[in-house]
């Protein structure tokens, strides 16, 4: 179970800034650097009482946050559009739900 745990942590060493920040790239004149919510988990268990039955599992997402460019010195974050709005729903729903609550306790 340690030789798992440890090629585990050996193969995730390489997730987590270097994953959420790209290489930077030369595009039209201008440096441009990819930025990403990185995001993983992993687990594992055994039964009691059965030896040798044990499992595990893990998975990952990743979600482009936008870009970083530099033009001339000049650095700006330029979000992905489509990313801010699809993170945006829940915020959304969560204020409608709320707004919603506070119209049926004032006029009850």
């Amino acid at each position: 179970m340690a030789d798992t745990f440890a090629s585990l942590i050996e193969s995730f060493k390489n997730i987590g800034v270097a994953r959420a920040y790209g290489a930077p790239v030369q595009l039209g004149g201008e440096e441009v650097i990819p930025v990403a919510l990185v995001s993983f988990g992993f687990g594992g268990g055994g039964e009691a009482g059965q030896e040798g039955a044990s499992g595990g599992g893990g998975g990952g997402m990743v979600l482009p946050l936008g870009v970083y460019r530099n033009v001339g010195g000049q650095v700006s974050f330029r979000p992905n559009t489509v990313v801010a709005l699809f993170c945006l729903v829940p915020v959304i729903t969560a204020l409608g739900g709320a707004v919603r609550r506070a119209i049926r306790a004032a006029k009850a």
